[in-house]
This record gives C-alpha cells, sequence and structure tokens, in this order.
C-alpha cells in the first residue's frame, strides 16, 4: 500500500535534514548508505551557526523557519541532524508538523545503553545539549545506568578548522574527556554531528576500553523504520536527487562540508530565510 495525495504517491518525495551548518552531514551519509534509493534535500543554517551557544527560543525559531522551507519542498519525513535542536525543538515540530519529525537523541541513548556493560555512559556536546540535559532524560527514561555529561565548546571550531589531530587538539580531547574517564565509563556518547570527525583522537586518548556511539547510524535505521512503518520508502531506481541548501556562505560550505559527507558536495543554493 502505499501513501497519497493529492499530487499521487508520495514514496519519492525528498527526506528533509537540517542543522545549524556542516555537522549534519554526516547523518546524511550514513542515510544515503543505508537508504540508496531516498532523495535528500539538506538545510545548513550557516548564518546563525554554531546553535550550541544559543538560547532555547532562538533555536527554536530557527528550526520553526527551516522546517518551513522544508515543507514547502514537500518532504516526506525530517530528520533534525542538530543534537542542540533535537533538545529544544523536537517535541514542537512533531506535534505542528504533518509529516515525522525525528531527532538524534532518542537513536543515540538507545545505542548507548544497548553498548554500555557497567552502565555507566558518557555524553560528550555543545552547551546547548548538556545543560538541555536531554542524553541524560532520554537514557534514564529507559535504563538505570549513571550518565556523566562534558560540554566541549571547543570541539566545534576545531573540525571545521580542519584540526581534528595534531598537539593541539590531543591536549583539547583530554582535557575534556580526563574528568568522564575518571569515572570508569565505558561508553561515551559523542552528542554533536560534528564530532564524528574528532574520533580517531578520541578513541587514541580515552584507549581501548570505551566504546563510541555516533548517532548517525541508529538514526538512519530509525528513518528506514519509519519509512517502512509508513508505506513511504522510495520505489523508483535511477531519479534519487541530493540537493543542498544554505542560509550564508555556499563557497565555504561546499568546500567545508565535503569533509562531513565524505565526498564531493556542489550546487550549494543561498536561500533567505522567511518565518
Amino acid at each position: 500500500m502505499r501513501a497519497k495525495t493529492k499530487s499521487g504517491t508520495i514514496n519519492n518525495h525528498p527526506i528533509g535534514i537540517f542543522d545549524s551548518g556542516f555537522g549534519g552531514l554526516t547523518v546524511m551519509s550514513a542515510i544515503t548508505k543505508m537508504l540508496p534509493l531516498e532523495s535528500l534535500i539538506y538545510f545548513g543554517d550557516t548564518a546563525h551557526v554554531p546553535y550550541g551557544s544559543k538560547s532555547k527560543d532562538i533555536v527554536i525559531k530557527y528550526s520553526k523557519e527551516i522546517t518551513s522551507f522544508l515543507m514547502r519542498c514537500k518532504v516526506k519525513l525530517i530528520v533534525i541532524a542538530c543534537n542542540t535542536a533535537s533538545a529544544f525543538a523536537l517535541s514542537i515540530l512533531q506535534k505542528t508538523l504533518k509529516v515525522p519529525v525525528i531527532g538524534v537523541i532518542e537513536p543515540g541513548s538507545k545505542a548507548a545503553v544497548y553498548a554500555s556493560k557497567n552502565k555507566k555512559i558518557g555524553i560528550i556536546g555543545t552547551e546547548g545539549t548538556i545543560n538541555s540535559k536531554s542524553y541524560l532524560r532520554e537514557i534514564n527514561r529507559i535504563s538505570k545506568s549513571k550518565v556523566y555529561q562534558q560540554a566541549c565548546p571547543l570541539f566545534v571550531p576545531l573540525v571545521e578548522e580542519g584540526w581534528s589531530s595534531g598537539e593541539i587538539t590531543d591536549s583539547i580531547v583530554k582535557k575534556y574527556i580526563e574528568p568522564l574517564l575518571n569515572k570508569k565509563i565505558d561508553t561515551l556518547v559523542l552528542g554533536c554531528t560534528h564530532y564524528p570527525l574528532l574520533r580517531e583522537t578520541l578513541e587514541k586518548n580515552a584507549g581501548g576500553n570505551v566504546v563510541f556511539i555516533d548517532s548517525a547510524k541508529a538514526v538512519s535505521q530509525e528513518v528506514k523504520n519509519i519509512l517502512k512503518k509508513t508505506c513511504i520508502l522510495a520505489d523508483v531506481k535511477g531519479k534519487k536527487f541530493l540537493k543542498f541548501y544554505v542560509s550564508d556562505n555556499p563557497e565555504k560550505f561546499q568546500t567545508i562540508g565535503s569533509r562531513f559527507f565524505s565526498k564531493k558536495i556542489s550546487g550549494v543554493k543561498k536561500i533567505k530565510m522567511v518565518s
């Protein structure tokens, strides 16, 4: 059974994905690998990046503006590929939009609980994500694990400057994760979509006994489950498309974004956001 609209089947309508900037491209990359027939539209709010240091109200405002744009693009599902926006705006968007909306916190939390053996889980993220306590609440909802959090405000600029390794990066990584390692965590959630690009350095400094949770794979599986359950998986081969939009500086997005997406990005369009 296929879902229908006035314009016909929506199976081959695109999936919408948004983030404050580049990090959500790691989620988009995972979705393209798991669902190769799906068309995707990505919006990076590069005029307002980063969200992690902004207030809840302004993040909700930006999220509403972006999802209004994505809905005009006739998306069939929206992924909030940003931990801060997931923490602040997910429940509001789920209540107001007429398509499924998923964030990155619930899938990542479930994966962490499943992976942890000693039930001591660490969370690293932006100040906004950590202060929201969204991972703490979600993990506590599904498990009696002990959760230890650490804000890492320097990680995003390091990644965007291309400093994913080196002496300076090692020093900063050690400073942030040492308090968590002292708590004997066996699982560490990368609570920001930028952080997978620091994974090699994080693993080196954490030792070999910590499992790292990257929400991107868990999110892509959740997307597949929802599309399958609602009978709107794409079913036409060879007609998929990938589109990229930003609110500022498309040239920079193409250059830096390619590192996050693991392949060259082109044709990025700048659009003016309207509420």
